[in-house]
């Protein structure tokens, strides 16, 4: 995913004009609207529910129409990585774009952690950021930043608009760009008299824009081969990532997995788009993946991957990546196609398309021997921990989905925790997990939670965090509490940032540089004095009443769970290994 870019000093030189220009247009024309209104009027035609961001000097203006006329609820979250982790977490559960404001200046690179995050797990968010008035772009102003620039790595796209009769068209391609071919943030930056400025409002209809047309349908001829090599593969495994949930091809990756008997494994972005409950899943693969999973896809002789990168957490050594396999890629973006792994059988398009086709293509098959192997790895090598009188994450995360029954909205900071609730949760639906993939952001899990809410307002969201990463956006506990959202915060308390110290213990001879979390506070307290509801839990017996109060009710519970100190994630792949060695750890 490229980003435009237009010279942010360039437009500073063209900028220099009057700031009556912008503003001695004549009011009472019906058909005139100000830069503001034309922001709220782009969104409504865009069906935008939820906005969430704060307001500032460089975007006072369009907050004042938002307080008279908008037609979308905005969320006062109480910081900016806040708003972008809420419109990620909003998009994630959703289905739909993802909307932020900020400020220019601290406001607009408080988004970029946020923007960063999203863009390396393909979600569609739009952030609109506030600039100084037009004369001053270039002479570093006051809450000036080119941030633009700043954020062309991170974008899809982004916009300078100089001119407010160019914002309507701009607003329309960005939203477009957002959601469409490989999903994406995008972000639109105006100055403060663009946002005062009047003129003649135009919504465009056109949907395409020239230089942008993403491949959806696929080769015909290269789905035939796949196909092909489908019919021929004795050791065939599907690998699903991502672009499964973002394209909603879920109930395409089933029924091709049943018509050609093909065993499931997914990415940690993947969880959900294939039922973990299912004969012929494998669940989640790479460094902390399952045993099965790790062992199978070792030994296929054909991946077909779908929607995914090939990342090196999934990976491992790319050298020792499925020796014996012949690839099948099929991805929306041809800049993933043998990045990281030479593929055989390249198909650019939308999976859902693409998948429907080699549906219709492919003949039923069963291969009896490989499925005897796989359901003989599941059996002899299924996740373990220590069963002890001890409170323990695994048999925390296994409570949870069988209260839930794997019907809620998981929502996770990044961690150890993270891990846990990768492993232990059965997700049987797309859209049922929500994490931070790619960029592994500590502090996304609350932000997101609340976003995630805000999308699925009929859904229970239970957030599981870590007592490391809940600390670093803790102030979205006001935005909680302040909106009765009946949320589940469940915090995995063990007393350090527990994935460093893991790797600390193991690879660093124990040496547990400035990873203790000496000094944190009673978190139960602490949301308490927010005005929510806090129950500390120390035993399993605390969290079966815990858990089951909490999800009877209808309001926000956290629940701090102090789990041992020193517990670690495992099965787990050590940096530049085989993905099929795997360290296991003491956990009879």
């Amino acid at each position: 995913m490229g980003s435009f870019y237009i010279s942010y000093a360039s437009m500073a030189r063209i900028a220099k004009v009057e700031f009556k220009k912008y503003t001695d247009k004549k009011e009472g024309d019906k058909l005139k609207l100000s830069g503001s209104e034309i922001v709220v009027e782009c969104l409504k035609r865009e069906k935008v529910k939820v906005v969430f961001g704060i307001p500032g000097g460089a975007i006072m203006p369009l907050y004042d129409t938002i307080d008279k006329k908008s037609s979308f609820t905005h969320i006062l979250t109480k910081h900016e990585q806040g708003a972008a982790h809420a419109a990620d977490g909003y998009a994630r559960a959703s289905g739909n774009v993802g909307v932020c404001f900020a400020t220019s200046g601290p406001g607009a690179t408080n988004l970029v952690t946020g923007l960063a995050n999203a863009y390396l797990d393909s979600i569609p968010l739009v952030a609109f950021t506030g600039q100084v008035i037009s004369p001053l772009i270039g002479t570093d102003a006051f809450q000036e930043v080119d941030i633009t620039g700043i954020t062309i790595p991170i974008t899809k796209n982004n916009y300078l608009v100089m001119d407010v009769k160019d914002l309507a068209s701009t607003i329309k391609e960005a939203f477009y760009l957002a959601r469409t071919g490989r999903p994406g943030p995008v972000l639109i930056d105006f100055p403060k008299d663009v946002q005062i400025a009047k003129t003649d409002f135009h919504y465009p209809e056109k949907d395409k824009y020239s230089g942008y047309r993403p491949t959806l349908k696929g080769n015909l001829n290269q789905i035939k081969k796949a196909v092909k090599a489908i019919q021929e593969a004795k050791k065939p495994i599907i690998y699903a990532g991502g672009g499964i949930i973002n394209s909603n091809a879920s109930p395409e990756l089933q029924e091709l997995a049943k018509k050609t008997n093909i065993p499931v494994t997914t990415t940690l972005m993947g969880l959900g788009g294939f039922p973990e409950d299912h004969r012929l899943s494998l669940g989640m693969l790479g460094m902390h993946g399952l045993y099965c999973a790790n062992t199978a896809i070792s030994e296929a002789d054909l991946i077909i991957a779908l929607g995914v990168r090939f990342d090196d957490r999934v990976t491992g050594n790319t050298n020792t990546f499925c020796p014996k396999a012949k690839f099948i890629h099929v991805d929306i973006d041809p800049a993933e196609i043998s990045k990281n792994i030479k593929i055989s059988i390249p198909i650019v398009g939308d999976v859902k398309y693409v998948l429907a086709k080699l549906i219709q293509l492919v003949e039923p098959k069963k291969e009896k021997e490989w499925l005897e192997k796989i359901t003989e790895l599941k059996e002899k090598n299924p996740l373990q921990y220590q069963r002890d009188d001890q409170l323990r994450p695994q048999y925390i995360i296994e409570k949870l989905d069988k209260l839930t029954k794997g019907d809620a909205i998981v929502v996770t900071d990044v961690g150890q925790h993270q891990m846990w609730a990768a492993q232990y949760y059965q997700y049987r639906y797309p859209r049922s997990f929500i994490t931070s993939g790619g960029l592994g952001t500590m502090g996304f899990g609350l932000p997101s939670a609340i976003g995630a809410q805000f999308g699925a307002p009929k859904k229970r969201v239970v957030c599981i965090a870590g007592d490391g990463g809940f600390q670093m956006n803790v102030q979205e506990l006001a935005t909680v509490v302040k909106h009765k959202l009946p949320i589940i915060l469940i915090i995995m308390n063990n007393g350090y940032l527990g994935m460093v110290r893991q790797w600390q213990e193991l690879f660093f001879k124990k040496r547990y540089a400035s990873t203790s979390l000496d000094g944190s506070p009673d978190f139960a307290q602490l949301v308490q004095v927010y005005g929510g509801k806090g129950i500390r839990v120390t035993t399993k017996n605390d969290l079966d009443s815990a858990l089951s109060e909490a999800l009877s009710g209808n309001e926000f519970v956290l629940l701090d769970c102090i789990i041992p100190p020193e517990e670690n994630v495992f099965p787990m792949v050590s940096p530049g290994e085989a993905i099929n060695k795997m360290l296991e750890g003491n956990q009879s």
